[in-house]
């Protein structure tokens, strides 16, 4: 039976081939997209998951009333520790880690490397495989040192390293020497080793922590800087864990800490989706709600098409239900037309899928799995997808036209249901330009605003400035004493203008902070202000514009004073920058005098309004990370190269790794771009869509009333007037899908700039633009193939029948 069915179905798919190609191409745009978005999809909701004991594992993070003082990411460096000693019942085990960069060295092979400084629980708590070594001890010596096989095979070209030496330079104990004590076999993707978009590659003991900072910073009940992880015993929920970490913040916790801080456990599970005030959560509801639409947009076109042809198989219907043809056999037959199309559009689908799978990798900046790597779930769901599809697809033509009475069908008379079908196609058209309006508006307000983060005036001057982060750091008054010297050398090459070092770069990254208030003050009304450490050099480099007083001199004051912007010099009283100059401010238990203020700028995202800023002196504040160049345009490959064969003399154990202020903001709203790119491309698709459908209609349409065309062009009808007829029946439907579609758009993306506290206006003119575009479009198509059809000789039309 299921034979005979597969031959009719070919043999119908023959017949009208035209249309069977564009309901197929259609499906196939539709499929190919939706099995990218689930492949992208399904990596984000497997992060975590492959963890040990993952629905134990926790991140505790910190809520703070006063917005800035700490980080949400990060909490207080003992209470991991003291949890699992008081609450042994609740907490089975901690890991702590504080994440850096270093310069690590085996030989002539130097690279900056992301560092983790962890406890030595790592290994056994998330159960990550070690190709060699024991995770039981790999992180219990001093100066042992866990690496990755990626990171093996860079410094020593093998991956059985057990042993083998490298060297680390260290801001507070110089260069030292670590063993390998194991390597880590291919980590999956999670949110310990990766937390942030530069995963950990080497791991070092907690012991070593002095190396980076003050140790006694561990047992410090006022440091926040760590981030810290818990797995609870089973049974035990997070709302316990919570009471419990609340109870001990209260005994051992500062008052000042007490009363700002709420640490809360996150399930590591969700963690990822959910980060970032649910960016990754949203980004991924958005591209599956896209592709879905998009689909649902290729199954439409067969839909339409189908109810557009239901005329010429009426009487097909009459002779099968005459000849004895039982109804769930035409439904049999219905659906394996439908199952023909829908398998044949998956397999080329699942070709397309390979070819454009590196070019939307690179597009959304994530790896997607090949489809040898697909998990038998993966296949079964795709199973599933196909007969969803073919239901979805197939429903009216197998349930509609297979319950037509035989005499009707006969008579090809079309019944009260088949009437009501036209409204149904209309309907469902509505639907199509409705999403396509929502998509093409989403993507041009998106892409407006992108636009917006790299055009808008920041305060500064990003163009042409390269910055260094591969800096030797000795953070000593010597070790300041060598890096003023390196960059009075670095500034006399031809093509550098200026050059800067300090702790910070304004890249969105910067988490130090400080209560500040006016000296005399009430010391509990600080101000919260972002720290920075620079050099004299740093407000010239970056062209930033003094409102009042003077930047750094360099001279021996500069330890005494502090600069502030004018955010900050507004929050602690002082609306004008003038009468801020000459004041003292105090922090960290010490007096500054303010020697300038600084117009705003912005040192983190658009995301987020411009904070208060206190800038210190690296005399003062003897620690930096980056070094800043501002470069003349021209001639800028050699000048480039010249700073690096300089930067090899001064620090020949340094790599001279740089990057451009323009690259490093790119990387800042690298998920916004992301969206940006992925609506652009879902806007094209669902335009191709739409104009598949719009062209295949009219074309059955055109099709359907050759004789009525030929009787109108007899009778007198011009050009222009088949060409309105065929038009017309679309401008309602435009109108209505723009009428559902405005509103809607401008609700989700209104929502979606309320995010940013520098954001574009939401105005008429991008809803404007795509209705005309797609009048346009739609019109283009309508008018192609109504005008070829008022051009044939009327004599050829009423012959047709």
């Amino acid at each position: 039976m299921f034979k005979n069915y597969l031959k009719i179905a070919f043999r119908t798919l023959a017949r009208r081939r035209l249309y069977a190609l564009v309901t197929l191409l259609g499906l196939t745009i539709g499929i190919t997209f939706l099995l990218l978005i689930a492949n992208y999809i399904q990596r984000e909701l497997t992060v975590n998951q492959s963890l040990r004991n993952a629905h134990q594992q926790y991140i505790v993070q910190s809520r703070w009333k006063i917005t800035g003082v700490g980080n949400e990411i990060a909490t207080l460096a003992p209470l991991g520790p003291t949890l699992k000693r008081l609450y042994p019942d609740l907490v089975a085990n901690y890991y702590r880690n504080y994440g850096v960069t270093a310069i690590v060295s085996n030989g002539q092979t130097h690279f900056r490397e992301s560092v983790q400084v962890g406890d030595s629980t790592l290994l056994a708590m998330y159960g990550f495989p070690l190709a060699y070594g024991d995770p039981r001890t790999a992180l219990r010596d001093p100066n042992s040192i866990v690496v990755t096989t990626a990171l093996a095979q860079k410094y020593f070209g093998q991956t059985n390293v057990l042993g083998r030496q490298l060297v680390m330079q260290t801001p507070r104990a110089g260069k030292q020497l670590f063993t390998v004590t194991g390597v880590l076999q291919e980590l999956p993707a999670n949110s310990v080793t990766h937390l942030f978009d530069q995963g950990g590659q080497a791991f070092i003991p907690m012991r070593n922590f002095g190396y980076f900072s003050d140790e006694t910073a561990l047992t410090l009940w006022d440091n926040w800087a760590l981030v810290s992880y818990l797995e609870l015993k089973p049974g035990i929920t997070e709302q316990q864990l919570n009471r419990a970490a609340a109870q001990t913040i209260k005994a051992y916790a500062p008052p000042e800490v007490q009363k700002n801080l709420q640490a809360y456990a996150s399930p590591l599970r969700t963690y990822h989706l959910k980060a970032n005030n649910g960016l990754i959560e949203k980004m991924v509801l958005t591209l599956a709600l896209v592709a879905l639409f998009i689909l649902l947009m290729a199954v439409v076109n067969f839909v339409n098409i189908t109810i557009g042809m239901s005329a010429s198989r009426v009487r097909e219907i009459g002779v099968r239900k005459a000849l004895g043809g039982l109804k769930k056999q035409l439904v049999g037959q219905f659906l394996t037309e439908v199952l023909l199309l829908t398998a044949g559009a998956t397999v080329l689908s699942l070709v397309c899928h390979e070819l454009f799978r590196p070019l939307f990798a690179s597009l959304l900046d994530k790896p997607l799995l090949s489809l040898i790597d697909w998990s038998p779930v993966a296949w079964l769901v795709l199973l599933g997808a196909i007969a969803f599809v073919t239901l979805l697809a197939g429903s009216y033509p197998a349930f509609v036209l297979s319950a037509l009475p035989s005499v009707e069908s006969l008579k090809g008379r079309l019944t009260r249901s088949l009437r009501g079908g036209v409204g149904l196609r209309r309907t469902l058209i509505v639907f199509q330009f409705s999403v396509a309006v929502c998509v093409a508006v989403g993507a041009l307000i998106i892409g407006r605003q992108v636009t917006f983060f790299f055009t808008k005036e920041l305060g500064y001057q990003k163009e042409q400035v390269m910055t260094v982060a591969s800096v030797p750091r000795d953070w000593s008054p010597e070790g300041v004493c060598r890096m003023e010297n390196a960059r009075n050398q670095l500034a006399r090459i031809a093509g550098v203008a200026d050059v800067s070092f300090s702790f910070e770069i304004p890249d969105g990254a910067s988490n130090g902070s400080v209560s500040v208030f006016p000296q005399g003050g009430d010391s509990t009304q600080a101000v919260t202000a972002t720290a920075l450490a620079t050099d004299e050099q740093f407000a010239q480099t970056y062209g930033l514009q003094l409102k009042a007083g003077q930047f750094f001199t360099g001279g021996s004051r500069d330890s005494l004073n502090v600069v502030l912007n004018e955010s900050g010099a507004k929050a602690l009283g002082w609306l004008n920058p003038v009468k801020a100059v000459g004041q003292f401010v105090r922090f960290r238990g010490e007096a500054f005098q303010v020697a300038g203020v600084l117009s705003d700028f912005h040192f983190g995202s658009l995301h987020d309004a411009i904070r208060p800023l206190v800038i210190t002196s690296v005399r003062k504040d003897p620690i930096y990370r980056y070094f800043s160049f501002k470069l003349a345009t021209h001639q800028l490959p050699e000048t480039v190269a010249a700073v690096e064969q300089a930067w090899s003399q001064l620090f020949p154990d340094s790599p001279f790794e740089y990057a451009f202020m323009d690259d490093t903001l790119q990387k800042l709203y690298r998920t916004e771009l992301q969206l940006k790119k992925a609506s652009s491309l879902a806007t094209v698709l669902a335009l191709v869509i739409v104009l598949l459908g719009v062209w295949g209609l009219v074309s059955l349409n055109v099709t359907r009333r050759t004789k009525e065309i030929g009787i109108r062009k007899t009778l007198g009808a011009s050009t222009l007037g088949i060409v309105n007829l065929f038009v017309g029946e679309f401008a309602l439907i435009l109108l209505i899908a723009n009428v559902i579609a405005w509103p809607l758009a401008y609700y989700f993306l209104g929502g979606w700039l309320a995010e940013f506290a520098y954001r574009i206006e939401l105005s008429w003119l991008p809803f404007a633009g795509v209705a005309g575009a797609l009048v346009f479009l739609t019109g283009l198509v309508i008018s192609t193939q109504a005008i070829r059809a008022a051009l044939v000789n009327p004599v050829k039309s009423l012959r047709s029948e």
